[in-house]
């Protein structure tokens, strides 16, 4: 959210947020997370002295996995809104699927940062895909949440081309990543969000989230002392339009019939503090809605690019979806999918 700087030294690596993950043999059970630090510096020094290995990014895509590059899903203004899409080659059925959605302040990053990602959940059976969206540099709020509804709602409406299940649908990501599929789990009944970059008859709704490290409250001190967050909001300082602020914070519109929450926070995080899950959890529990808090002791933001760390990430976002998407979730009578995106 703040300055993105690196939490174990990895450069640029940390700057883009990207949740990305080693080759793992699965348990049933996620594995814990392995023990943490004091603090950042320790974290460091431990990557400095070769105890924490960071994930390799780049893998190739095996021979079950087929990989659509570029595809335009939409237009944000002027700008063609593109994803790269992973799918199994062998399906009998519909799959569930997962939008991921790459963190960078909402100014930087990129889609590419979730091939790994993608290419492990295609070949678990999922659907997966990885897009793109305005940066704050291009359009300020709400564009990028406008883009990644609009996401959503070419994914629904293209399932059957895609083998693509439209009631089984989830959106993920990590840092700024993580608040825009927030903002797409809690809004599907705000149809100021929606924006115009196509499928309008589509709903942009769906059936589970993953924030990892994601800020949920943008009207807390921390939030409203960030230059990104600001730039974010198109340059506007919290005393300048505090309402702003409070449209563009998920945990505004959490209400009992959003879709079930996986957080995964690191308790020392600078970047994004760990109070910003606390304030979710609290608000999710009060509402209502499902969902799953794993505070993860001793460490930082972009955790999860560490090896063991992300063994337990990847595991336990497996876990969860497989539980809420398992069977497809009940319409509610008062809005097909297929109609205009308000509930």
């Amino acid at each position: 959210m703040g300055s993105l700087r690196p939490c174990f030294a990895i450069g640029a690596l940390a700057a883009t947020c990207a949740l990305v993950l080693p080759t793992v043999q699965l348990r049933a059970e996620a594995p814990p997370a392995p023990p943490g630090y004091a603090s950042e510096a320790q974290t460091k020094l431990a990557f400095l002295a070769g105890l924490i290995k960071p994930i390799d990014l780049e893998i190739p895509v095996p021979e079950t996995v087929t990989v659509e590059k570029g595809v335009e899903y939409g237009k944000g203004g002027d700008v063609a809104l593109k994803l790269d899409l992973y799918s199994p080659k062998h399906r009998e059925k519909p799959a569930a699927a997962v939008i991921f959605i790459h963190g960078g302040a909402w100014k930087s990053g990129h889609r590419e940062v979730y091939h790994y990602y993608c290419t492990k959940f295609a070949e678990r059976g999922y659907i997966a895909a990885t897009i793109s969206y305005r940066l704050s540099n291009v359009a300020p709020f709400p564009a990028a949440v406008e883009d990644a509804k609009c996401a959503v709602r070419w994914l629904r409406a293209n399932a059957e081309k895609r083998g693509v299940d439209p009631d089984r649908i989830a959106v993920a990501g990590g840092s700024a990543g993580g608040h825009l599929s927030m903002m797409i789990g809690y809004t599907s009944d705000e149809p100021t969000l929606e924006g115009a970059g196509g499928h309008g008859d589509v709903s942009s709704r769906v059936q589970a989230v993953v924030n990892l490290y994601g800020p949920t409250d943008l009207t807390t001190d921390v939030a409203k002392s960030s230059g990104a967050v600001s730039s974010f909001l198109g340059g506007k300082k919290f005393d300048e339009d505090p309402q702003a602020y409070a449209a563009a914070s998920p945990v505004t519109y959490v209400t009992n019939d959003d879709p079930p929450t996986l957080i995964l926070h690191g308790s020392i995080d600078s970047v994004v503090p760990i109070d910003q899950a606390e304030l979710l959890a609290a608000k999710l529990k009060a509402t209502g809605v499902p969902f799953k808090y794993d505070r993860v002791e001793g460490w930082p933001h972009t955790m999860d690019l560490a090896v063991e760390v992300n063994r337990h990430c990847l595991a336990t976002m497996f876990e969860f979806l497989e539980e809420h998407l398992a069977t497809p979730a009940l319409r509610d009578a008062t809005e097909p999918l297929r109609a205009p995106a308000a509930r």
